[in-house]
């Protein structure tokens, strides 16, 4: 302990919560896992690489279990937020930059220096960090390595660590612990290894993250993924008609009944990661109103982009002879006009009103979007779209989307803009979501303002942005589209203010205005409750 004399008169303590020695121990084995996956990557060759694989996994998962026992397990169960702001890691201190640098660069090394991480050229053994992991991927599925292997592995690894960790801080509440193991299962299973064994049992399959919903994966309706899998027969069909389904059928419905959560809390790997490994950075994310106008405008433009990407990589394959398949250009741009159509009419009739001036910002992404495709089929030439090369255009979604906003920028910045800035400002599967949870969904958070003692813990535990305590202080459901339902506001409440909950849709959405008893008739509003 500090002998330090402290002479503020502070009721919170302004220096950082010293760690146990128990903890430093534990920090330094999961400090000697992580250095030997540096020295792989300064190319350093180890005798036995399986072994040394395995040591390093296992000494860094160690470190992070032991460290995380001795940090909740010691405490009663209950809210563990203290301390956040007064430790360098966590509160945008030289720590946290550093680390954010650190992600930073080996993001962009993975997405575009691969040869870096040791990945072999033309068929050349690979050396350095991927080398590591040839024994893990030839153990799995007979094949060599690959930089997106490596990172599969780490991003698993450090879901399952991290998330036991997660499970031991909120073991006081039974919706945290299971929708942690949840996200583990579906990162483990489906992302991680079932995709292996796909490629075990059929090597010409394209890679297929069942979990993994367009437009998170874009690469599904790409000419070479289309081509693989309608080679690949009856399989390879159901695959596609499956990403389809999911899109247009199995999406909404359960949007319609749980919200976004079943997606964003429980299911993706991308929520996962922010869920468990940047938990400790939650609180970051911005709640200024400055903040909230550049999410929605930002979101809501890459997906536009995303939409008229799709479009477009579908569009360059395509044909203009109805006698070689009758999916022509013209028919697929008149089927999608014609959809997006329909969805928009849809809206503004039915929840036209409810939407106020946000409507007005729909009907003008609606006629952007038509307009772009429309200037693309007009312009459009056997090679070329919207002037570009069909190739370089295809690449271009995957480029700046799935790589620089979603790799790069959404983990990278964990330690500076907090753990969900890709979900909040980029992921155009987010913006689908929350459009139809804004809409149609049973999912609000109730509140009773009464109860509430404005703390902040909700609102400085909510990785969304969004001022949770502004809502509970006038009693008022949170229905935001931007909400991803992870419940933490709720699990940190000390007074039971904050309820997840699916109801009808009536009074889902309750005005500032009534509850402030601005111009409103007392009567009517008890005879309504």
């Amino acid at each position: 302990m500090s002998n330090k004399i402290n002479h503020s008169m502070s009721l919170a303590k302004p220096d950082a919560l010293e760690i146990s020695n128990k903890q430093k121990v534990a920090l330094a084995i999961g400090l000697i896992g992580l250095f030997i996956l540096v020295l792989a990557f300064f190319n350093i060759s180890f005798p036995n690489r399986g072994l040394f694989l395995t040591l390093s996994l296992g000494l860094i998962s160690t470190g992070i279990i032991v460290y995380s026992r001795d940090a909740y397990l010691t405490k009663l169960e209950g809210i563990k937020n203290d301390g956040v702001w007064f430790k360098s890691i966590s509160s945008r201190g030289a720590l946290g930059w550093g680390l954010g640098i650190i992600l930073t660069l080996f993001y962009i090394v993975l997405y575009f220096f691969p040869q870096y991480l040791g990945l072999g050229k033309d068929g050349a053994e690979n050396t350095g960090l991927v080398a590591l992991f040839d024994p893990l991927s030839k153990l799995l599925s007979g094949r060599a390595a690959s930089q997106w292997f490596v990172y599969g592995s780490l991003y698993t690894v450090a879901i399952i660590a991290f998330g036991y960790k997660f499970i031991l801080k909120y073991r006081h509440n039974r919706y945290q612990q299971i929708r942690t193991i949840s996200v583990m299962f579906f990162q483990l299973g489906f992302a991680f290894l079932i995709p292996e064994f796909m490629y075990v049992m059929n090597s010409d399959l394209p890679y297929y993250d069942l979990k993994s919903v367009w437009p998170l994966n874009y690469y599904i309706f790409d000419e070479w993924s289309v081509n693989g899998f309608l080679s690949n027969g009856n399989i390879g069909l159901a695959l596609i008609l499956f990403g389809i389904i999911s899109i247009f059928v199995i999406t909404p419905i359960l949007t319609y009944k749980y919200g976004k959560r079943w997606y964003c809390s429980w299911v993706c790997g991308c929520g996962g990661l922010a869920e468990t490994a940047g938990d400790s950075f939650r609180q970051l994310s911005s709640k200024k109103m400055s903040a909230w106008k550049l999410e929605r405008w930002l979101i809501h433009t890459v997906l536009v982009f995303s939409i008229v990407m799709t479009v477009a990589m579908v569009y360059t394959y395509l044909g203009y002879d109805k006698n070689d398949f009758w999916l022509t250009r013209g028919v697929f741009i008149m089927l999608v006009i014609g959809f997006l159509t329909l969805v928009f009419a849809g809206v503004m009739f039915f929840k036209g009103k409810e939407l106020g001036k946000d409507a007005k910002y729909g009907a003008i992404g609606y006629f952007v979007v038509i307009a772009l495709l429309l200037v693309m089929h007009f312009t459009g030439t056997t090679e070329h779209v919207f002037l570009v090369k069909g190739s370089a255009l295809r690449s271009t979604y995957g480029i700046y989307i799935g790589s620089i906003f979603s790799g790069v920028i959404g983990t990278g910045f964990y330690p500076i803009l907090g753990s969900r800035s890709w979900c909040r400002f980029g992921c155009p599967m987010a913006a689908i979501l929350g459009f139809q949870q804004r809409l149609f969904s049973k999912f609000r958070i109730t509140t009773n303002g009464g109860q509430c003692i404005s703390c902040g813990n909700c609102s400085n535990s909510c990785e969304m942005g969004i001022d949770v305590r502004a809502y509970a202080q006038k009693g008022e459901n949170i229905v935001r589209s931007s909400c991803v339902g992870c419940g933490v506001c709720s699990a940190v409440c000390p007074r039971g203010v904050l309820k997840l909950e699916n109801d009808s849709m009536e009074g889902r959405i309750n005005p500032t205005e009534i509850l402030l008893g601005n111009d409103v008739d007392l009567m009517d509003l008890v005879n309504k409750k």
